[in-house]
């Protein structure tokens, strides 16, 4: 089966990151995944939410944002309607969840890290792409951190695992990797994978869309979702170079 933009069904979108696409930021970058494309940056602020203080322990979280054109209809800013939508809160709760889980939050003292992801367009898998940049920001935001900081004692940086996310689906009854915006809005069952190098799982959502789907189906994306985020992994030591090495050598004991 040939796809809308001509890939072949296990095929991801071609994926590229820019690392420091930002002045100011301690960590960012622009990441394209097909015509989808997202800017994430990470930020390093030296305080905790109040249920930390005095815990030693820093804390990761995330906020998502989509620019009113960066779908081909405008949407109204969210700060103009006054709140946030649900789908806006999820996906920043995924993200925060996602990294923190390849973190030892311990090694990072009383700091904060934010990321901040601003999809400026969008054709299916913002928040996928969003985990999978935040990853090289949130990187290069600790490269910054243990460059400056004088009182820390690490011998890598204080990462456990590699993580990337990816989308897998049913279209017209054929298993896909890594939906667009069209094939996303179509398919009978669409997955979200969050994986780690070693193809570890930190989460999947899912939701049969028109049809229940059995666990043969859910096999085989599952399959397809450990293929992608291996690729994106690859990737991401790719675009980090020499710093990979930096990454994933950490053990929490």
């Amino acid at each position: 089966m040939k796809r809308i933009d001509g890939r072949v069904p296990e095929t991801l979108r071609p994926v590229t990151i820019t690392r420091n696409y930002l002045l100011y930021p301690e960590g960012s970058v622009l990441i394209e995944a097909g015509n989808t494309k997202v800017i994430c940056t990470a930020t390093l602020e030296d305080k905790v939410p109040i249920w930390l203080k005095g815990t030693g322990k820093g804390w990761i979280t995330a906020e998502y944002a989509m620019l009113p054109r960066a779908t081909e209809v405008r949407n109204a800013r969210e700060a103009s309607r006054g709140k946030q939508s649900g789908r806006t809160m999820e996906i920043q709760r995924l993200i925060g969840r996602a990294l923190r889980s390849v973190v030892d939050l311990s090694a990072l003292g009383e700091r904060t890290i934010w990321l901040d992801c601003d999809v400026i367009q969008a054709d299916g898998g913002t928040r996928t792409a969003s985990i999978t940049g935040s990853f090289v920001a949130l990187v290069d935001a600790l490269l910054h951190l243990w460059n400056t900081a004088g009182n820390l004692n690490w011998r890598t940086l204080p990462i456990t695992h590699y993580v990337a996310a990816v989308s897998a689906g049913i279209v017209d009854g054929v298993p896909l990797l890594d939906l667009n915006y069209q094939e996303d809005s179509s398919a009978q069952v669409d997955m979200n994978f969050v994986m780690t190098d070693g193809n570890r799982v930190v989460e999947i959502q899912g939701t049969a869309e028109q049809y229940p789907c059995t666990h043969e189906e859910i096999s085989t994306l599952f399959t397809l979702g450990q293929q992608g985020t291996t690729e994106l992994i690859a990737i991401q030591k790719a675009v980090l170079g020499e710093d990979a090495g930096k990454v994933g050598k950490w053990s929490i004991a």
